[in-house]
């Protein structure tokens, strides 16, 4: 018998969109819903071998249920944006595939599957109907049976009669009956009132339909039920008319147009390359069915564990033998320096397992301890800084850890920062990977490794090893074929043992200080209180916005800004444009940074005190920024309000160890000498080799004045010019941050290109490559993918090309400065020095060092700074000593 598979587009859309995580491709398309819709389609193609499909979608307007009752499915909220903008590429795909879709207009797609699938029934096909809604369930005869995703989309429930009636003791046509009485609140069909499920199952299993129970109404027993039938008689029909899928539809067709047929293979092979479903570029062959090498790899079924010494020997055997693995560290992280080993999930080529660990039997160690030291054998992970910081747990050496796809995916896409194992897994190799909340629980709800489920636990983080292998095989190349192995191999790679290191060594921190800079800080938080509040006129919670508010634009009467939902707004960018309508304004910024400064850093701090080491490890991340820049968060490091003295201050909290010097070395105006590197521009060049004051030298060339005349004033605001370039502002930045008008700001823009024309081409040219590849580079080839460059929106072009021309230099900024790392960090271990690299901010580098060992640290920080790159003008450092971080600068 020929079968013909009609798919319910919209509603399968909606589950898989809602059911997997968020997915994009590198131009921040969303794509989860396309995934697991195709992902579906080639399960079904496989398992049930449909000589013809088609896709049913719904068309945007109204059917004719709205015109028989205008507040159909009234209560349904609109469709997401990022389901709604993969609607028409999901339709370009399957139209590639040459897979049919039909959608008429004033019919929703549950009346053409009826239709259709009712028509081909009586030409003798075997129907699948495929769907997330219950309604088609009223569809199923001998020849149609529906296959209703549940669980998301990850299983099929079969429907045919006999299952209709186990579930709901009713004939499938009954369902329409059913609806008529109970309604459904999803698409606001109002049935009748008082009137439940049971109760609607109980008085069709009498009476067979709505009409016959109206007919019937004096046999209802139940006086209340029969009155409530009487009164919404109309109703409970109208109801049932909406409920009814249209059988009807006057749509013409040949059963040929439904043949699945063969892909049109360059244009959906464009598309999948376009919208990056590498998972399924396999699948586009020339055959309906694929081999077995093709299909989607799926989660392991069974678990294979490793339980005693003889099979943990033959494992080692095998794997020194392979060569490579992948590994997922099953631990509970109490803090950097008590890290809980639960077992290791492992994978090879044509194997994986679960090692487990306990008191009596250290099983998983043991593993890590023996492989981890050998260099020839690679270990592949996912956030291998973690591995680390485990292997000093346990104190063995973790050599060769050479690839964590982490951080090879954030090279490939730096837009799609921290993405989960799971997405990655689920995108690249269309498997579903549990995510970590399903296994050990999330929030209250949450669970350690060790209380979790042993074998779920086991089978998560076999799975994880899995996943990890076969995505490394896949990205190994990718990273080849985008000319980043440098980046990877010779950067990215080596600095997770670098940050590793960094982090479980920590930064030492003066309590006293602290304590100290709580009592000023609490004082002049007083003083501020006090003054703010004899210029309202009286007490107020100032931290609250609405009391704010109600103080500022109510009793104050200053003009408001903007409004929103809950008052009136008092955000930084509101105060800064009344500051100059009454004093309290300015009292009420200094109020909130001291105050922000108490919170986030000196409360905060504390709280952050390693209880073993006494020290701050704050983890400094690779896969966050997309410039490729670390950030630094537990506590966040770079963003100490330094222009503030007190937050300058908060620097003598942090010291070094006792008896060591602080060494601090900090790139000197490392962005400009890197677009003067790209620029290529004489003057700019001229003036780093000689060693000339880069802002007075721009002052002299943009005010045509001897370098020698140029006061204090045109020195800073050449600077602002100077940095403003790097950043790509505009002429309104600009004059915000000189306080100037925008049309001296542009007279100051203007005047720098004339005299730097070089800047003005190589900030042109970045952009016009920025539109044709749509993506920019740094030195070493670090992309940053800039999706908005081609809008058609004023303002996010315009955000846009900034970022183009900022992101070759600030990445650069942060290749160097990695670079750099890692050679300090390496020739620091080659030495045999006890001094220890603590930290990095921005281009600043901090070393915990011994006395005795100042010098020689001095000579190697410095060379290894400023030989990290070679440029067109000199790379120059700035080094200081102290006995806190606050002396250092």
């Amino acid at each position: 018998m020929e079968k013909i598979m009609i798919i319910d587009g919209n509603s399968l859309m909606n589950r898989a969109f809602f059911a997997l995580p968020p997915l994009t491709n590198k131009d921040g398309v969303p794509t989860n819903a396309i995934h697991g819709f195709l992902s579906m389609i080639y399960k079904m193609i496989e398992t049930y071998e449909p000589e013809y499909m088609s896709v049913a979608f719904d068309l945007k307007g109204p059917t004719f249920r709205h015109v028989a009752y205008d507040q159909y499915k009234g209560t349904r909220k609109g469709m997401p944006e990022e389901l709604r903008v993969q609607v028409p590429i999901l339709k370009e795909i399957l139209d590639a595939l040459n897979i049919h879709r039909m959608e008429l207009e004033g019919f929703e797609a549950d009346d053409l599957i009826g239709t259709i699938s009712k028509r081909c029934g009586e030409r003798g096909l075997k129907v699948f109907i495929v769907t997330g809604d219950k309604d088609a369930l009223q569809l199923v005869d001998d020849q149609i049976e529906v296959l209703f995703t549940k669980k998301g989309i990850s299983l099929i429930e079969k429907y045919d009669a006999a299952a209709i009636f186990e579930e709901y003791h009713l004939t499938p046509l009954q369902l329409i009956d059913y609806k008529g009485l109970s309604g459904d609140a999803s698409d606001n069909i109002p049935g009748i009132p008082g009137v439940g499920p049971k109760t609607a199952i109980k008085l069709l299993e009498t009476f067979k339909s709505v009409e016959a129970v109206i007919e019937n109404l004096e046999e209802i027993d139940n006086k209340r039920l029969r009155g409530l039938v009487e009164t919404h008689a109309n109703q409970a029909l109208m109801s049932k008319s909406l409920a009814r899928i249209e059988t009807g539809v006057p749509v013409e067709f040949e059963l040929s147009e439904f043949a699945v047929e063969e892909p049109k293979l360059e244009e959906a092979r464009a598309l999948f390359s376009l919208y990056e479903l590498k998972s399924l570029m396999g699948r586009l062959k020339s055959e309906v069915t694929i081999a077995e090498s093709e299909m989607p790899v799926t989660a392991e079924e069974a678990i294979t564990w490793i339980v005693d010494e003889k099979g943990l020997n033959a494992l080692l055997k095998t794997v020194r033998a392979s060569k490579q693995l992948a590994v997922y560290s099953l631990i509970e992280k109490i803090h950097v320096r008590d890290i809980r080993l639960a077992g290791v999930g492992v994978a090879l080529k044509d194997r994986a397992c679960f090692i487990p660990e306990s008191a009596d039997l250290s099983l998983a160690s043991e593993f890590l301890k023996a492989i981890g030291p050998e260099t020839e054998i690679e270990k592949w992970s996912y956030d291998l800084k973690r591995e680390y910081l485990l292997s000093y747990q346990l104190g063995y050496k973790l050599e060769n850890g050479c690839f964590d796809i982490a951080i090879a995916r954030y090279l490939i896409d730096p837009s799609r920062s921290s993405e989960k194992l799971s997405a990655m897994a689920f995108e690249r190799l269309n498997m579903n990977l549990a995510e970590e909340e399903a296994v050990f629980g999330k929030g209250a709800k949450a669970v350690s490794v060790f209380e979790a489920d042993q074998q779920s636990a086991a089978m998560y983080a076999q799975n994880c090893a899995r996943a990890i292998f076969d995505l490394t095989i896949q990205m190994k190349g990718e990273i080849e074929s985008e000319n980043m192995a440098q980046l990877f191999n010779e950067v990215e790679m080596p600095l997770v043992e670098v940050l590793a290191n960094m982090e479980f060594e920590g930064f030492n921190v003066d309590l006293k200080e602290l304590d100290d800079m709580d009592v000023i800080l609490t004082e002049k938080l007083g003083t501020l209180e006090t003054e703010i509040y004899e210029l309202a006129g009286g007490t107020f919670n100032i931290q609250s916005p609405k009391q704010l508010g109600e103080i500022l634009f109510d009793k104050l009467g200053l003009p408001a800004q903007k409004k929103t939902k809950t008052g009136y707004s008092t955000s930084h960018d509101v105060l800064e444009k009344l500051e100059k309508h009454h004093p309290i304004i300015a009292l009420i910024m200094e109020y909130r940074i001291y105050s922000k400064l108490k919170s986030t850093y000196i409360d905060g701090l504390r709280q952050v005190v390693n209880p073993v080491t006494g020290k701050i490890h704050s983890s400094l991340n690779q896969t966050v920024a997309v410039t490729g820049r670390l950030s630094s968060t537990e506590p966040n490091l770079q963003n100490i309000p330094v222009r503030l003295p007190l937050g300058r201050r908060l620097r003598k909290v942090f010291i070094p160890s006792p008896e060591h010097t602080l060494l601090d070395a900090d790139y000197s105006q490392i962005e400009l000498r890197i677009l003067a590197h790209f620029a290529k521009d004489e003057r700019l060049i001229h003036a780093f080799r000689n060693k000339l004051d880069i802002h007075t030298q721009t002052a002299a060339q943009v005010f045509d004045l001897d370098p020698k005349d140029v006061t204090s004033l045109e020195r800073s605001r050449a600077k602002e010019v100077n940095f403003g370039i790097v950043y790509g502002m505009s002429d309104y930045g600009l004059s915000e941050n000189l306080g100037i008008s925008r049309k001296e700001a542009r007279l100051y823009i203007d005047q720098y290109f004339a005299k730097y024309p070089s800047v003005k081409k190589y900030l042109d040219d970045t952009i016009e490559e920025c539109r044709t590849h749509g993506y920019v580079t740094t030195i070493l080839n670090r992309k940053r993918y800039v999706p908005d460059i081609h809008s058609k929106n004023f303002n996010l072009r315009s955000f846009a090309e900034r970022t183009a021309m900022n992101t070759p230099i600030q990445g650069s900024a942060a290749d160097i400065i990695k670079i750099a790392m890692v050679k300090v960090y390496q020739d620091l271990k080659k030495g045999g020095h006890k001094s220890k690299l603590i930290l990095q901010v921005h281009d600043e580098l901090l070393i915990d060092c011994v006395p005795e060992e100042l010098e020689a640290v001095e000579r190697l920080l410095k060379g290894d700074m400023e030989s990290a790159v070679s440029l067109e003008v000199p790379i120059e450092v700035d080094m200081k000593s102290g006995s806190n971080w606050y002396e250092t600068k």
